[in-house]
């Protein structure tokens, strides 16, 4: 059975036709992340200039051998910075345990207490499974209203868009990371990824997991006044 290539139009007419639908494709694609882009420009800070909030959000960003991944380690360690210098009070961890043998935010909380932040001012939320469902359950289970958020900084204009359509006013902070394969891939997925933001800040579907409320935030905050 034979394959038929398509064939390309051979008017001056129908190429322009074809011409002006890739270029109309192109543009609905790059149109999601034109508005993280567009939405977030006055959202980013540093480490140095990260407004004094109570509570700072951490991503996962995988595990190695039970222990957080290089790229997690960075953004671990910005959390533990901010701490350290006076600038939040409480780190919320999300991230995924979806199985037995896989905790994120476990292994995350065991590196903030290697680095200096005290186990009663580190929060874990393990249903992280996907940023907007952090970000949904960071306002509906655990409470914060406003954050600083911290990741790669591929990732921190999705984070802070899909934060702040959950209700969550948010800074965002991009930690530096090496430009290896793993930073091309998620640069190169943030553009897919884009479309799928855009979809949850307008329709807010319900995360994987919401379950109760959980008082853990304002409990780590009252234990530190």
């Amino acid at each position: 059975m034979k394959i038929r290539r398509p064939r390309l139009p051979r008017t001056r007419k129908g190429q322009r036709r074809l011409v002006q639908a890739v270029m109309a494709v192109c543009v609905l694609a790059l149109l999601p992340a034109t508005w993280l882009y567009v939405s977030t420009a006055d959202r980013l800070r540093t480490t140095a200039d990260a407004p004094r909030t109570d509570v700072a959000v951490v991503f996962g960003a995988g595990l190695w051998d039970g222990e957080p991944s290089p790229y997690l380690a960075h953004r671990l360690d910005a959390a533990a910075k901010l701490y350290r210098a006076g600038r939040i009070k409480v780190v919320l961890v999300t991230g995924d345990n979806s199985r037995k043998d896989y905790d994120e935010p476990d292994a995350m909380r065991a590196y903030l207490r290697k680095h200096g932040v005290p186990d009663d001012r580190i929060v874990s939320d393990y249903a992280g499974f996907d940023t907007w469902d952090s970000c949904v359950r960071a306002r509906k289970i655990f409470g914060v209203h406003r954050a600083v958020l911290i990741s790669q900084g591929f990732h921190i204009r999705r984070a802070v868009a899909l934060c702040e359509a959950a209700g969550v006013a948010s800074y965002g902070i991009g930690v530096d990371a090496k430009h290896d394969a793993t930073w091309y891939y998620g640069g190169t997925r943030e553009v897919f990824a884009a479309g799928k933001a855009a979809l949850d800040a307008v329709f807010h579907p319900d995360p994987t997991f919401l379950g109760p409320r959980e008082p853990g935030v304002a409990r780590a905050l009252a234990a530190g006044r």
